[in-house]
């Protein structure tokens, strides 16, 4: 078994080690279930990271972006933040930094406990790799079948689609079409230079009523009628 240790003032505390079975995984998740630790795991390779604070404040931001829009655009939602989401058929699991259920809402028998055997993936998963983690989490997340991932590296936000087994770049959002991500990342910076959380949620708020409902309106007018509203 192979381990490496990384440490500085710079980077988080990280903790890799080689040749791991599933159970020593499962162990690892028991044993750590209580502390704020990024736990993954592919195929024998297990990485545990102690984060960043200002990875927890992009993070933050990612939960109070979507929990807006949902109020203002009154679409259902669950945030499920850091859920541990494996499958041991195919040896990978990990935490999402958020992770969202929007169409797949109703699909979910527990919210306890979701068992990806019987669960559907959470429809959008974040992503804030300003540290970059020594495994291929984007990989895992393609394996898990997660329909959209929100990638940010520090600078952009990226917004990739699962399609037949791996994730293709887009545009813009597939969840959500009508929102502007260029825009977004300027509050992301903004995020981490706000001393307080409530000058913030004024911005957010400010910005999705006078940005992006206009766009959500536009976008709404130009989709086809659904056969039950066509008559």
């Amino acid at each position: 078994m192979n381990v490496l240790v990384q440490q500085s003032e710079a980077m988080p505390q990280r903790l890799v080690v080689h040749g791991v079975n599933w159970q020593t995984y499962e162990k690892a998740l028991e044993t750590f279930e209580n502390r704020p630790l990024r736990i993954t795991y592919d195929r024998g390779n297990l990485e545990l990271m102690s984060p960043l604070p200002s990875h927890e404040v992009y993070k933050c931001f990612f939960l109070r972006l979507l929990d807006n829009l949902s109020d203002e655009l009154d679409f259902g939602m669950k945030a499920c933040g850091s859920t541990t989401f494996r499958r041991e058929d195919l040896d990978r699991g990990l935490e999402p930094d958020e992770c969202f259920y929007l169409a797949n809402l109703s699909r979910v028998h527990n919210w306890a406990r979701i068992d990806l055997s019987e669960d559907p993936p959470p429809d959008l998963a974040v992503e804030v790799d300003i540290t970059h983690s020594s495994l291929d989490r984007t990989a895992i997340y393609a394996a898990l079948e997660v329909p959209e991932l929100w990638r940010f590296d520090g600078e952009s936000l990226q917004a990739y689609q699962w399609v037949d087994g791996e994730y293709v770049r887009l545009a813009r959002s597939a969840a959500f079409p009508f929102l502007p991500l260029d825009e977004a990342v300027a509050l992301l910076h903004q995020s981490i230079t706000i001393a307080d959380d409530r000058e913030l949620r004024k911005k957010l708020r400010s910005w999705i009523r006078d940005r992006v409902v206009p766009q959500w309106e536009a976008w709404k007018a130009r989709q086809p009628l659904s056969p039950e509203n066509s008559e």
